[in-house]
């Protein structure tokens, strides 16, 4: 997340876009709904820039705190290396903010399936969320039920697709599982 990079590698970052974020926080994503209805009408680009503002926190949050939390005996290895600027962001910041990104990730896409659900059955015309919806109106409860699965599935796929993605990504990294 590149605001958290922005706020975790400087003081005047984090005075600039931690004060934003943290309201942001505050607001419940889906109690902005009825005023990106207005802005956005119904459509795709309301449900982009919900799922979008819903997503930004778990990532933010997790990837900072990583930020933060990579040890200094790195940040002195690396000047004692006289690492430039690029190389210490690219050998150390990233790979120490890995883990607490691809955690804030999955915490994401558990959020961008419940925003998915959310707005599909207030403001829009088709997608899973709206046919659930109907089927309530019709008192059709194992549609509803197919409906639920589908986003379970679907959320259990998405989960495993970015495990998959840590676990690469991560590959070097030991853990008290290995």
């Amino acid at each position: 997340d590149g605001l958290a990079l922005i706020s975790g590698l400087s003081r005047l970052g984090e005075a600039i876009v931690d004060g934003p974020i943290q309201i942001k926080r505050a607001i419940p994503t889906l109690a902005l709904i009825p005023l990106l209805m207005l802005w956005f009408g119904i459509g795709e680009g309301m449900k982009v820039t919900t799922i979008a503002l819903a997503v930004l926190i778990p990532i933010y949050i997790q990837t900072h705190s990583s930020l933060r939390s990579i040890d200094s005996r790195y940040v002195e290895l690396a000047q004692t290396l006289r690492m430039g600027y690029g190389e210490f962001i690219r050998e150390v910041i990233l790979p120490g903010a890995l883990p607490g990104f691809f955690l804030g990730l999955r915490l994401a896409v558990t959020y961008a399936w419940l925003s998915l659900v959310v707005v599909e059955q207030v403001n829009a015309t088709s997608g899973i969320g709206y046919m659930i919806d109907l089927a309530r109106n019709y008192g059709q409860t194992d549609i509803v039920i197919v409906g639920l699965v589908v986003y379970a599935l679907l959320g259990l796929g998405c989960d495993g697709i970015v495990r998959l993605c840590q676990e690469r990504s991560l590959s070097w990294r030991r853990t008290l599982a290995d």
